[in-house]
């Protein structure tokens, strides 16, 4: 099996697709208001955003994107006014990751782990 893509919801599909475009996404499918999807800047994975009438607090959505260059990345997102919540920190589990929240409160996580996302020390056999 091989994920293919994450299905997030959002009160304003428009604003979200324009977000989503600044971090770097592709847009490949749009149906504003209710739906569009994205292709990953590398990989096969897709992305997508479709509308709610309402979002419930603390859905505990997380979104993991992992890029080789995460301080170049981090610098550039800022430099086009996207607001972080934690800057790039080497993590006790070997990642580096950097937060930030999209306009409807999904919590993004952009890391590098290189071998350690599959292979950590503590892998078990």
């Amino acid at each position: 099996m091989d994920l293919n893509q994450i299905t997030i919801p959002s009160l304003d599909v428009a604003k979200a697709t324009e977000f989503y475009k600044t971090m770097g996404l592709h847009l490949i499918v749009d149906a504003i208001p209710n739906y569009v999807r994205f292709q990953c800047p590398s990989g096969n994975s897709t992305f997508s955003i479709h509308h709610v009438d309402a979002i419930l607090e603390n859905s505990g959505i997380s979104i993991y994107f992992e890029n080789e260059h995460l301080d170049k990345l981090v610098d550039e997102l800022m430099q086009k006014g996207i607001v972080f919540t934690e800057l790039p920190e080497d993590k006790s589990w070997l990642w580096r990751e950097a937060r930030l929240k999209d306009l409807d409160g999904n919590t993004i996580i952009l890391y590098h782990a290189g071998e350690n996302r599959l292979n950590p020390p503590w892998r078990i056999n």
